[in-house]
């Protein structure tokens, strides 16, 4: 399977003015920075086994329901989107804060999975994934001895 990830590249200004707007940044919890970073693509790992492809992608801190796979023609993707809000009032002042992230991963499928058949379950913040093969696949991948002459 190949894979093709969605990233934004590179700062967009020296580190200068990161350092200049530190202290507004570390009040308003920007993780140290003012300006975008590059966006974070979880991590996945794909193995091919005898009936089956299995994928597993790292995404602790997610509910189940964050996350959307989808399968048109023989691309699979896999996308999450979350949006927290979180307010704190008191006398004089309220601060509110939103934060928003979202993520996609799409894989090109081999011909021999049974699209109709794949099936997804999310423990322990990773995302797992079962793509079983058509019988054929299973058949061609039998190992055999073959004698010398």
């Amino acid at each position: 399977m190949s894979t093709k990830a969605l990233t934004k590249s590179g700062d967009f200004f020296p580190s200068v003015f990161d350092d200049f707007f530190k202290p507004w940044n570390e009040m308003f919890g920007n993780g140290g920075s003012l300006f975008p970073r590059p966006l974070s693509v979880p991590a996945v790992n794909i193995t091919d086994e005898r009936d089956e492809y299995k994928v597993s992608l790292a995404a602790p801190g997610l509910k189940k329901e964050d996350f959307r796979i989808d399968v048109e023609g023989n691309l699979l993707t896999i996308s999450c989107e979350k949006e927290e809000k979180k307010e704190d009032k008191d006398k004089r002042h309220t601060r509110r804060e939103y934060n928003y992230s979202s993520f996609s991963r799409s894989f090109s499928l081999p011909e021999d999975v049974k699209q109709d058949k794949i099936e997804a379950r999310y423990t322990d913040g990773v995302l797992h994934l079962s793509l079983p093969k058509k019988e054929e696949a299973k058949k061609a991948a039998l190992t055999r001895h073959i004698d010398i002459h």
